[in-house]
């Protein structure tokens, strides 16, 4: 390996286009896209306010789902809605 080169200029902050921007997205939109990909079978995960009463500041509730488990109750659950009208 060769020396690193030393540069006399500025360096960069690694601030680029993709790092910089975010979608703007509104919170009605989110769950709509989290919702489908859950039918999709992606997992999901949904963050929840902490609102606590007391005060106190702690973080926000972080929940994972599963999209397999989700189709797969999905499916049961029809198949039971369709028992009880057969």
């Amino acid at each position: 390996m060769g020396k690193k080169k030393s540069r006399p200029s500025a360096t960069s902050k690694g601030e680029r286009k993709s790092s910089i921007s975010t979608k703007n997205t509104d919170m009605g939109q989110r769950m709509l896209n989290k919702i489908n990909a859950l039918h999709k079978g992606k997992d999901v995960i949904w963050v929840l306010p902490n609102n606590d009463k007391n005060g106190k500041k702690q973080p926000p509730t972080v929940v994972k789902s599963s999209g397999k488990d989700y189709l797969a109750k999905m499916k049961q659950n029809a198949y039971q809605q369709k028992a009880a009208v057969d």
